[in-house]
């Protein structure tokens, strides 16, 4: 199990681990220790979260979202495969958060009779500083 918060948990069968030789320095341990996680999870399939959760963490998780609704995070920072495992879970407790988080909707307001004129008077007054700004013309 999974924990997100108090009420919400992911089950062991979401979630898929595997594990790949990382990429980058580090010696003879990387191309003897597969210390790389793939983490997959079962998104689209899963029975805890909301259709709207849903929606919102396919946008959070960009390519990450695969075709068939699961999302691969793959950590390979450390040298330690358990390290790495607490990282991708991390990743994915962190998505999930911010999914769970609903947009608070805008609400449309009219601006007031002051702002109004207040906006007005400075575009006047700009409009009389660049109207001075011409050709002076000499008189005679």
């Amino acid at each position: 199990m999974l924990w997100i918060n108090d009420t919400l948990a992911i089950a062991d069968w979401e979630l898929t681990e595997s594990f790949t030789r990382a990429q980058g320095p580090g010696g003879q341990n990387v191309n003897k220790v597969s210390t790389a996680v793939e983490l997959r999870f079962e998104a689209d399939r899963s029975p805890g979260l909301t259709p709207a959760v849903k929606a919102r963490l396919k946008r959070i998780a960009g390519r990450k979202w695969t075709s068939d609704g699961a999302i691969v995070i793959r950590a390979e920072e450390t040298r330690s495969q358990a390290r790495n495992r607490e990282l991708a879970r991390e990743r994915l407790v962190e998505m999930i958060r911010q999914a769970l988080v609903a947009p608070k909707r805008r609400v449309a307001t009219k601006p007031t009779l002051g702002s109004q004129r207040r906006r007005l008077k400075a575009k006047t007054m700009r409009g009389a500083v660049k109207a001075l700004r011409g050709t002076i013309e000499d008189d005679p």
